[in-house]
Protein backbone atom coordinates (compact mmCIF):
# COMPACT_ATOMS: atom_id res chain seq x y z
CA UNK A 1 0.00 0.00 0.00
CA UNK A 2 1.27 3.46 -0.86
CA UNK A 3 1.50 6.13 1.85
CA UNK A 4 -1.23 8.74 1.94
CA UNK A 5 -0.46 11.80 -0.14
CA UNK A 6 -0.57 15.24 1.39
CA UNK A 7 -3.74 17.24 1.02
CA UNK A 8 -7.20 16.59 2.33
CA UNK A 9 -8.65 15.36 -0.98
CA UNK A 10 -5.77 13.00 -1.60
CA UNK A 11 -6.02 11.62 1.95
CA UNK A 12 -9.75 10.99 1.53
CA UNK A 13 -9.19 9.34 -1.86
CA UNK A 14 -6.68 6.91 -0.32
CA UNK A 15 -8.50 6.25 2.92
CA UNK A 16 -8.04 2.72 4.25
CA UNK A 17 -10.84 0.25 3.68
CA UNK A 18 -11.44 -1.78 6.84
CA UNK A 19 -13.71 -4.56 7.95
CA UNK A 20 -14.87 -4.86 11.56
CA UNK A 21 -15.45 -8.29 13.11
CA UNK A 22 -17.29 -7.94 16.42
CA UNK A 23 -18.91 -4.57 17.12
CA UNK A 24 -20.06 -4.80 20.70
CA UNK A 25 -19.12 -1.99 23.07
CA UNK A 26 -15.36 -2.29 22.72
CA UNK A 27 -15.51 -2.99 18.99
CA UNK A 28 -17.71 0.04 18.34
CA UNK A 29 -15.47 2.25 20.48
CA UNK A 30 -12.36 1.29 18.51
CA UNK A 31 -14.28 1.60 15.25
CA UNK A 32 -15.41 5.10 16.19
CA UNK A 33 -11.86 6.17 17.06
CA UNK A 34 -10.45 4.90 13.76
CA UNK A 35 -13.20 6.49 11.69
CA UNK A 36 -12.93 9.84 13.49
CA UNK A 37 -9.19 9.89 12.79
CA UNK A 38 -10.04 10.22 9.09
CA UNK A 39 -7.53 7.52 8.17
CA UNK A 40 -10.06 4.83 7.27
CA UNK A 41 -13.60 4.01 6.30
CA UNK A 42 -15.67 1.03 7.39
CA UNK A 43 -16.54 -1.04 4.34
CA UNK A 44 -18.12 -4.02 6.10
CA UNK A 45 -19.28 -5.09 9.55
CA UNK A 46 -19.82 -8.60 10.92
CA UNK A 47 -21.31 -9.56 14.26
CA UNK A 48 -23.32 -12.60 15.42
CA UNK A 49 -26.01 -10.21 16.65
CA UNK A 50 -27.88 -8.50 13.84
CA UNK A 51 -29.06 -5.81 16.26
CA UNK A 52 -25.49 -5.07 17.37
CA UNK A 53 -24.34 -4.87 13.75
CA UNK A 54 -27.14 -2.46 12.95
CA UNK A 55 -26.19 -0.26 15.90
CA UNK A 56 -22.69 -0.01 14.46
CA UNK A 57 -24.14 1.30 11.22
CA UNK A 58 -24.85 4.55 13.05
CA UNK A 59 -21.09 5.12 12.86
CA UNK A 60 -20.79 4.04 9.24
CA UNK A 61 -24.12 4.20 7.40
CA UNK A 62 -22.55 3.14 4.09
CA UNK A 63 -20.95 -0.02 5.49
CA UNK A 64 -22.25 -3.42 4.45
CA UNK A 65 -23.38 -5.96 7.04
CA UNK A 66 -21.96 -9.41 6.29
CA UNK A 67 -22.43 -12.71 8.09
CA UNK A 68 -18.96 -13.51 9.35
CA UNK A 69 -15.22 -13.38 8.73
CA UNK A 70 -15.62 -15.15 5.40
CA UNK A 71 -18.03 -12.40 4.40
CA UNK A 72 -15.35 -9.82 5.20
CA UNK A 73 -12.85 -11.73 3.06
CA UNK A 74 -15.13 -11.20 0.07
CA UNK A 75 -14.74 -7.40 0.37
CA UNK A 76 -11.90 -5.27 -0.93
CA UNK A 77 -10.20 -4.47 2.36
CA UNK A 78 -6.83 -3.32 3.62
CA UNK A 79 -7.33 -4.72 7.10
CA UNK A 80 -9.62 -6.34 9.63
CA UNK A 81 -10.32 -5.12 13.18
CA UNK A 82 -11.23 -8.01 15.52
CA UNK A 83 -13.18 -7.60 18.76
CA UNK A 84 -14.65 -11.04 19.41
CA UNK A 85 -14.47 -13.44 22.40
CA UNK A 86 -10.90 -14.41 23.30
CA UNK A 87 -11.12 -18.04 22.18
CA UNK A 88 -11.47 -16.92 18.56
CA UNK A 89 -8.75 -14.27 18.45
CA UNK A 90 -5.81 -16.40 17.34
CA UNK A 91 -7.70 -18.41 14.73
CA UNK A 92 -9.44 -15.38 13.26
CA UNK A 93 -6.23 -13.35 13.19
CA UNK A 94 -4.31 -16.15 11.49
CA UNK A 95 -7.03 -16.61 8.88
CA UNK A 96 -7.20 -12.87 8.16
CA UNK A 97 -3.43 -12.52 7.88
CA UNK A 98 -3.25 -15.59 5.65
CA UNK A 99 -5.90 -14.05 3.41
CA UNK A 100 -3.67 -11.01 2.95
CA UNK A 101 -5.25 -8.56 5.40
CA UNK A 102 -3.56 -6.54 8.13
CA UNK A 103 -5.05 -7.25 11.58
CA UNK A 104 -5.80 -5.24 14.70
CA UNK A 105 -7.05 -7.53 17.48
CA UNK A 106 -8.37 -7.08 20.97
CA UNK A 107 -6.28 -8.48 23.79
CA UNK A 108 -5.42 -11.20 24.51
CA UNK A 109 -4.12 -12.09 21.07
CA UNK A 110 -4.23 -15.72 22.15
CA UNK A 111 -5.09 -17.81 25.21
CA UNK A 112 -1.54 -19.18 25.44
CA UNK A 113 1.92 -18.22 24.26
CA UNK A 114 1.77 -20.93 21.59
CA UNK A 115 -1.39 -19.35 20.14
CA UNK A 116 0.18 -15.89 20.19
CA UNK A 117 3.36 -17.20 18.59
CA UNK A 118 1.30 -18.76 15.79
CA UNK A 119 -0.35 -15.40 15.06
CA UNK A 120 2.99 -13.57 15.02
CA UNK A 121 4.39 -16.25 12.69
CA UNK A 122 1.40 -15.75 10.40
CA UNK A 123 2.02 -11.99 10.36
CA UNK A 124 5.65 -12.55 9.43
CA UNK A 125 4.83 -15.10 6.72
CA UNK A 126 2.11 -12.93 5.19
CA UNK A 127 4.16 -9.74 5.62
CA UNK A 128 1.13 -7.98 7.05
CA UNK A 129 0.87 -5.50 9.92
CA UNK A 130 -0.36 -6.95 13.23
CA UNK A 131 -1.56 -4.80 16.13
CA UNK A 132 -3.04 -5.64 19.54
CA UNK A 133 -5.15 -3.34 21.70
CA UNK A 134 -2.69 -2.89 24.57
CA UNK A 135 -4.27 0.49 25.13
CA UNK A 136 -2.60 1.68 28.35
CA UNK A 137 0.69 2.10 26.47
CA UNK A 138 -0.99 5.03 24.75
CA UNK A 139 -1.94 7.04 27.83
CA UNK A 140 -0.02 10.29 28.20
CA UNK A 141 1.13 9.21 31.65
CA UNK A 142 2.70 5.91 30.59
CA UNK A 143 4.27 7.53 27.54
CA UNK A 144 5.96 10.06 29.83
CA UNK A 145 7.11 7.40 32.30
CA UNK A 146 8.56 5.18 29.58
CA UNK A 147 10.47 8.15 28.18
CA UNK A 148 11.97 8.85 31.61
CA UNK A 149 13.01 5.20 32.00
CA UNK A 150 14.48 4.92 28.51
CA UNK A 151 16.50 8.13 28.96
CA UNK A 152 17.91 6.82 32.28
CA UNK A 153 16.46 9.84 34.05
CA UNK A 154 15.43 7.55 36.93
CA UNK A 155 18.73 5.69 37.02
CA UNK A 156 18.72 1.90 37.06
CA UNK A 157 15.16 0.58 37.52
CA UNK A 158 15.28 -2.17 40.13
CA UNK A 159 11.62 -2.62 41.08
CA UNK A 160 8.10 -2.04 39.79
CA UNK A 161 4.64 -2.50 41.33
CA UNK A 162 1.58 -2.70 39.07
CA UNK A 163 -2.08 -3.09 40.06
CA UNK A 164 -5.43 -3.49 38.32
CA UNK A 165 -8.48 -4.15 40.52
CA UNK A 166 -11.89 -4.06 38.80
CA UNK A 167 -14.81 -3.95 41.23
CA UNK A 168 -17.26 -5.47 38.76
CA UNK A 169 -15.80 -8.33 36.77
CA UNK A 170 -16.87 -9.27 33.24
CA UNK A 171 -20.55 -9.54 32.34
CA UNK A 172 -20.24 -12.21 29.62
CA UNK A 173 -20.41 -15.92 30.61
CA UNK A 174 -17.52 -16.93 28.34
CA UNK A 175 -15.06 -15.00 30.53
CA UNK A 176 -15.63 -17.61 33.24
CA UNK A 177 -15.03 -20.59 30.95
CA UNK A 178 -11.27 -21.13 30.89
CA UNK A 179 -11.42 -22.97 27.56
CA UNK A 180 -12.91 -19.86 25.97
CA UNK A 181 -11.10 -17.12 27.90
CA UNK A 182 -7.74 -18.69 28.65
CA UNK A 183 -8.04 -17.67 32.30
CA UNK A 184 -9.49 -15.08 34.65
CA UNK A 185 -8.33 -11.68 35.81
CA UNK A 186 -4.68 -12.34 34.86
CA UNK A 187 -5.31 -12.74 31.14
CA UNK A 188 -8.08 -10.12 31.20
CA UNK A 189 -6.42 -7.38 33.28
CA UNK A 190 -2.95 -8.64 34.16
CA UNK A 191 -2.01 -8.73 30.49
CA UNK A 192 -1.94 -4.92 30.59
CA UNK A 193 0.28 -4.93 33.68
CA UNK A 194 2.76 -7.43 32.26
CA UNK A 195 2.87 -5.52 28.99
CA UNK A 196 3.42 -2.14 30.64
CA UNK A 197 6.25 -3.45 32.81
CA UNK A 198 8.09 -5.20 29.98
CA UNK A 199 7.39 -2.43 27.45
CA UNK A 200 8.78 0.28 29.74
CA UNK A 201 11.91 -1.80 30.36
CA UNK A 202 12.46 -2.73 26.68
CA UNK A 203 11.37 -6.34 27.09
CA UNK A 204 14.12 -7.98 29.09
CA UNK A 205 13.70 -11.75 29.51
CA UNK A 206 11.78 -13.07 32.48
CA UNK A 207 14.03 -15.43 34.45
CA UNK A 208 11.68 -16.48 37.26
CA UNK A 209 7.96 -16.33 38.08
CA UNK A 210 6.10 -16.94 41.33
CA UNK A 211 2.37 -16.45 41.75
CA UNK A 212 -0.75 -17.17 43.78
CA UNK A 213 -4.17 -17.45 42.15
CA UNK A 214 -7.46 -17.42 44.02
CA UNK A 215 -11.18 -17.74 43.28
CA UNK A 216 -13.69 -16.66 45.89
CA UNK A 217 -10.87 -16.17 48.38
CA UNK A 218 -9.59 -19.74 48.00
CA UNK A 219 -6.71 -21.24 46.07
CA UNK A 220 -7.77 -22.61 42.70
CA UNK A 221 -8.87 -26.23 43.05
CA UNK A 222 -8.49 -27.40 39.44
CA UNK A 223 -7.29 -26.36 36.01
CA UNK A 224 -10.81 -25.51 34.84
CA UNK A 225 -11.35 -22.69 37.35
CA UNK A 226 -10.63 -19.08 36.51
CA UNK A 227 -9.04 -16.82 39.09
CA UNK A 228 -10.63 -13.61 40.38
CA UNK A 229 -7.55 -12.54 42.35
CA UNK A 230 -3.87 -12.93 41.54
CA UNK A 231 -0.49 -11.81 42.77
CA UNK A 232 2.72 -12.52 40.89
CA UNK A 233 6.39 -11.65 41.04
CA UNK A 234 8.51 -11.61 37.90
CA UNK A 235 12.29 -11.52 38.15
CA UNK A 236 13.83 -10.05 35.01
CA UNK A 237 17.21 -10.65 33.39
CA UNK A 238 18.65 -7.39 34.74
CA UNK A 239 17.63 -8.29 38.30
CA UNK A 240 14.51 -6.11 38.28
CA UNK A 241 11.66 -7.29 40.50
CA UNK A 242 8.16 -6.72 39.09
CA UNK A 243 5.19 -7.30 41.38
CA UNK A 244 1.72 -7.59 39.88
CA UNK A 245 -1.71 -7.70 41.51
CA UNK A 246 -5.06 -7.90 39.73
CA UNK A 247 -8.62 -8.89 40.54
CA UNK A 248 -12.28 -8.96 39.63
CA UNK A 249 -14.91 -7.88 42.16
CA UNK A 250 -12.47 -6.91 44.90
CA UNK A 251 -13.97 -4.91 47.77
CA UNK A 252 -11.66 -1.97 47.14
CA UNK A 253 -14.14 0.81 47.96
CA UNK A 254 -14.17 2.21 44.43
CA UNK A 255 -14.87 1.19 40.85
CA UNK A 256 -11.26 0.47 40.00
CA UNK A 257 -7.74 0.72 41.34
CA UNK A 258 -5.17 0.96 38.56
CA UNK A 259 -1.54 1.88 39.00
CA UNK A 260 2.06 1.37 37.90
CA UNK A 261 5.03 2.44 40.01
CA UNK A 262 8.65 2.24 38.84
CA UNK A 263 11.55 2.69 41.25
CA UNK A 264 15.08 3.52 40.13
CA UNK A 265 18.37 4.40 41.78
CA UNK A 266 17.92 8.09 40.85
CA UNK A 267 14.16 8.49 41.20
CA UNK A 268 10.74 6.98 40.66
CA UNK A 269 7.57 7.44 38.64
CA UNK A 270 3.95 6.63 39.38
CA UNK A 271 0.86 6.20 37.18
CA UNK A 272 -2.51 6.23 38.98
CA UNK A 273 -6.20 6.36 38.21
CA UNK A 274 -8.15 9.23 39.75
CA UNK A 275 -10.95 8.62 42.27
CA UNK A 276 -11.60 5.08 41.08
CA UNK A 277 -12.01 6.11 37.44
CA UNK A 278 -11.38 3.66 34.59
CA UNK A 279 -10.44 6.55 32.30
CA UNK A 280 -8.74 9.39 34.20
CA UNK A 281 -5.07 9.05 35.16
CA UNK A 282 -2.28 11.09 36.65
CA UNK A 283 1.45 10.47 36.36
CA UNK A 284 4.16 11.90 38.60
CA UNK A 285 7.93 11.80 38.81
CA UNK A 286 9.25 11.22 42.33
CA UNK A 287 12.49 12.18 43.99
CA UNK A 288 12.90 11.59 47.70
CA UNK A 289 9.83 13.09 49.36
CA UNK A 290 8.94 15.39 46.47
CA UNK A 291 6.97 14.77 43.29
CA UNK A 292 6.41 16.51 39.96
CA UNK A 293 3.35 16.13 37.75
CA UNK A 294 3.94 14.53 34.36
CA UNK A 295 0.38 14.13 33.09
CA UNK A 296 -3.12 15.07 34.21
CA UNK A 297 -6.61 14.29 32.91
CA UNK A 298 -8.42 14.66 30.63
CA UNK A 299 -6.74 12.32 28.17
CA UNK A 300 -8.79 10.63 25.44
CA UNK A 301 -6.54 7.58 25.17
CA UNK A 302 -8.95 4.67 24.69
CA UNK A 303 -8.79 4.38 20.91
CA UNK A 304 -5.20 5.46 20.35
CA UNK A 305 -3.78 1.95 19.90
CA UNK A 306 -6.26 1.28 17.10
CA UNK A 307 -5.62 4.65 15.46
CA UNK A 308 -1.85 4.14 15.71
CA UNK A 309 -2.19 0.79 13.92
CA UNK A 310 -4.39 2.35 11.23
CA UNK A 311 -1.95 5.20 10.63
CA UNK A 312 0.98 2.78 10.29
CA UNK A 313 -1.05 0.71 7.85
CA UNK A 314 -1.99 3.81 5.85
CA UNK A 315 1.70 4.73 5.66
CA UNK A 316 2.43 1.38 4.04
CA UNK A 317 3.88 -0.53 6.98
CA UNK A 318 3.76 -4.29 6.65
CA UNK A 319 5.21 -6.84 9.10
CA UNK A 320 6.51 -5.14 12.23
CA UNK A 321 9.13 -7.18 14.16
CA UNK A 322 8.02 -5.42 17.36
CA UNK A 323 4.94 -7.67 17.37
CA UNK A 324 7.23 -10.47 18.57
CA UNK A 325 7.04 -8.78 21.97
CA UNK A 326 3.43 -9.98 22.18
CA UNK A 327 4.89 -13.46 22.57
CA UNK A 328 7.05 -12.33 25.50
CA UNK A 329 3.98 -10.99 27.30
CA UNK A 330 2.07 -14.22 26.65
CA UNK A 331 4.99 -16.33 27.90
CA UNK A 332 5.04 -14.35 31.14
CA UNK A 333 1.29 -14.93 31.57
CA UNK A 334 1.79 -18.64 30.91
CA UNK A 335 4.43 -18.53 33.65
CA UNK A 336 2.03 -16.89 36.10
CA UNK A 337 -0.58 -19.57 35.46
CA UNK A 338 1.98 -22.35 35.64
CA UNK A 339 3.44 -21.13 38.94
CA UNK A 340 0.04 -20.52 40.51
CA UNK A 341 -1.40 -24.01 40.16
Amino acid sequence: MKPLMSGENAAIAQRLKLGFLGVGWIGRHRMKAILESGVAEAVAIADPSTNVAREALALAPDARIVADLDGLFEQELDGVVIATPSAAHAEQSIRALGAGFAVFCQKPLGRTASEVRAVVDASRTADRLLGVDLSYRHTQGMQQIRQLIRSNALGKIFAADLTFHNAYGPDKPWFYDKHQSGGGCVIDLGVHLVDLALWCLDFPSVTNVTSALKAGGKRLENNDQVEDFAVATLTLAGGEIVRLTCSWRLNAGCDAEIGADFFGTEGGASFRNVDGSFYDFTAVRMSGTSSEALALPPDDWGGRAAVDWAKKLAAGQRYDPACENFVAVAEAIDGIYGAGM
